[in-house]
């Protein structure tokens, strides 16, 4: 079949597009920044990459109308736009206008589980959305799943991050909202077992796990996995404005995420029953042996995608990576720095195993505290780490900087600064000729640019003068 999948990018659609390839199908990929998504997908003969962005309905006319299906796996968790659901509501009508001009057959949505007679604004929209992608030219199957477990995904990566930095949480009462988990692995199998299913035609299904939990069951019983003892005391007092402050600095998501998932944490995601396990022969595993599932990923270096690669972690990039590619070179400050290497292959796997648990090579102490004072401002700190200890990407999240272009064979790393800056920053590295070069930019932004970037000037003669040293003697 010739499949559309939106989202491609994505937590759900970077795991979804192999499998659909393992049987055969081609498959066509709509995105709004082709460069990063050239990254995933430069191997597969079977994919086409075409630049779309469903807010802009003209840009679709590049897509192919002989399509046979399609997966709508569009989603914000943004809310630094209150028009957010008006947003989300002309994406899926853009679609919609797209699809029936197809002959696209059967549209596969993958929603929010929304039971709760008091919705969040995100769920809200989600059932929207449902209404708006419905139509008599096409069959819509919706899947409604709650939490979604697995190595990378948001939920996982927070509760990760509470269970292993706090031996003793004083929580918000939303730790007592009930909820119905559901591994990455059995959402991924009710999307691809869905495809061409004439039964499901026209049809929504909640999907869940075998269990109900409370958030406050869920860390515990991610401590029993870790085994480690932690205990939980749980407050009336922390307002959705605390409790997102309190996520911000504990775990590694960005403020902007946590209000989001704040909001949503307060109504109970439980699923209506179904038959839809024994239609599509899934029977989803318990919270416990999803955690354990994810560890293993984890343990193996094999995290297809994270939350932290997408935009919302920073917010500071919204959708392309190639509009930061071309390096200012006027009303800039540089720092420029160059040595001899005699082996670059070595040279080349350290800078691709920079920051995250490797490190920057050099000022630790002095990275931190700047990690700090970012978190402090509201920007993404250190926390986020990167997905692989060796693997980097266009559109990679790295600590808080962001990956805008990655080859290793050119022997080039160019990154941007997510961080909170009075202007804006590029750090890069190159081997040519036997000799690395390392440049970082800074284009400020007034005074308060000039005079940041005064102060630091100290610090840096150390710490990239350190760095580029440790990357040169390999």
């Amino acid at each position: 079949m010739k499949i559309l999948v939106t989202g491609a990018t994505g937590y759900i659609g970077k795991r979804l597009i192999p499998l659909l390839l393992n049987d055969g199908h081609k498959i066509v990929c709509p995105v709004r920044d082709k460069i990063r998504a050239e990254n995933y997908y430069k191997d597969q003969t079977n994919v086409e990459l075409i630049e779309a962005d469903f807010l802009n309905r003209h840009t679709l006319e590049a897509i192919p109308k002989d399509i046979d299906a399609a997966y709508y796996l569009i989603h914000s968790m943004s809310n630094s736009a209150r028009e957010f659901h008006i947003l989300e509501e002309k994406c899926a009508t853009n679609f919609k206008t797209f699809a029936e001009t197809t002959s696209i057959k059967q549209v596969i949505y993958l929603s929010g589980i929304t039971n709760d007679t008091k919705l969040s604004k995100h769920l809200l929209s989600r059932k929207n959305v449902e209404k708006t992608l419905a139509s008599g030219n096409y069959a819509l199957t919706t899947f409604k799943a709650g939490i979604i477990v697995g190595s990378g995904s948001s939920s996982f990566e927070i509760i990760r991050d509470l269970v292993e930095k706090l031996p003793v949480m004083v929580a918000p009462k939303w730790l007592n909202t009930k909820t119905q988990p559901l591994s990455i692995r059995d959402v991924l199998s009710f999307l691809y077992k869905a495809l061409g299913k004439k039964e499901l035609f026209n049809t929504s299904y909640d999907i869940f796990g075998p269990e109900v939990l409370t958030y406050k069951t869920m860390l515990l019983q991610f401590a029993e996995v870790r085994k480690l003892k932690r205990s939980i005391l749980t407050v009336p007092v922390m307002t959705p404005k605390l409790s997102s402050y309190w996520l911000y600095f504990v775990t590694s998501t960005s403020y902007k995420l946590a209000s989001s998932l704040v909001n949503s944490m307060g109504v109970e995601v439980i699923g209506e029953k179904s038959d839809i396990n024994k239609i599509l022969d899934v029977n989803p595993m318990s919270y416990k042996d999803a955690v354990k599932l994810a560890f293993k990923k984890i343990e193996q270096n094999s995290i297809i995608s994270s939350w932290k690669d997408s935009y919302i972690s920073s917010g500071k990039l919204k959708n392309y990576v190639h509009e930061f590619i071309n390096v200012p070179e006027y009303g800039c400050f540089k720092d420029y720095k160059k040595r001899k290497i005699t082996n670059r292959e070595k040279a080349l796997n350290k800078i691709w195993a920079i920051g995250g648990e490797t490190g920057w090579y050099y000022g630790t102490v002095l990275w931190k505290i700047r990690g700090f004072i970012d978190q402090f401002f509201g920007g993404a700190g250190l926390r986020r780490g990167r997905r692989h200890p060796t693997e980097l990407n266009a559109g990679d999240a790295l600590d808080f900087w962001r990956v805008i272009y990655a080859d290793k064979e050119k022997g080039k790393l160019l990154l941007y600064a997510e961080m909170i800056l009075p202007g804006e920053a590029w750090l890069e590295f190159k081997i040519k000729d036997g000799t690395l070069y390392q440049t970082a930019t800074f284009r400020p932004h007034g005074i308060a640019g000039r005079l940041y970037w005064y102060s630091v000037v100290p610090f840096h003669w150390f710490i990239f003068n350190g760095m580029i040293n440790k990357i040169a003697k390999v």
